[in-house]
């Protein structure tokens, strides 16, 4: 049977991410491949519910609740969507993951309480590939601000915060090399989108075409 693939898209806001994900679901079809594209929070009714709470403006979590919160999100999308559909041989997108928790809430809490809540919420889960849209924060925060929506709770908040977001995702990417790869996301979106699907074929090239067997 061919192999699931989990491939996660990480960035600030205004970043690009659900576009490129768009793009890269189409590419798969291309190749033979079935995808389900899913997101942070949300991708079950119990996360798209949780997602409103997170988001919205219903009260002013800390950043321990937050992330909490973002783990029982994580954790019901992981059993529910993501695994069964990896298990069926399938190319699973997700609009953020992990990552975020470690690069949104790192500031504020303890690295060891961050990955702590990621092991209980990821089930031994590890993206195969993330694909981190870089840009500047001011840059993004402009693009979101065009959406035509109302900010969510993290767009609203200041400038050094979202400076804070970006170096912390650079930091993870510098870490872990491997799994990382970074994207200009300033590039002109369907160069942008043959620059990724470049990526992945790279580095996932053999079980793309579904050499690999599970």
């Amino acid at each position: 049977m061919t192999r699931g693939l989990f491939i996660t898209f990480e960035g600030g806001e205004g970043a690009g991410k659900s576009t490129q994900i768009r793009h890269l679901a189409r590419w798969f079809a291309d190749h033979d491949r079935q995808t389900t594209v899913t997101r942070e929070p949300g991708g079950t009714p119990l996360a798209e519910a949780v997602r409103g709470v997170l988001l919205g403006g219903a009260g002013t979590p800390d950043a321990v609740t937050q992330t909490l919160l973002f783990a029982a999100a994580r954790r019901d999308n992981v059993l529910n969507v993501i695994r069964p559909a990896m298990a069926a041989g399938q190319v699973v997108l997700c609009d953020r993951f992990a990552d975020s928790t470690r690069a949104y809430q790192g500031g504020k809490l303890p690295d060891a309480d961050i990955e702590a809540t990621i092991r209980l919420a990821t089930d031994g889960l590890a993206p195969d590939l993330t694909l981190l849209l870089d840009l500047p924060p001011e840059v993004g925060l402009a693009r979101a601000r065009c959406r035509g929506t109302a900010a969510d709770r993290f767009e609203n908040d200041e400038l050094a915060f979202h400076e804070g977001v970006r170096a912390r995702f650079l930091a993870l990417a510098k870490v872990e090399p491997a799994r990382f790869a970074v994207m200009d996301g300033a590039m002109a979106e369907e160069a942008l989108a043959a620059a990724i699907a470049a990526v992945v074929e790279s580095r996932l090239g053999a079980r793309i075409a579904g050499s690999g067997t599970s």
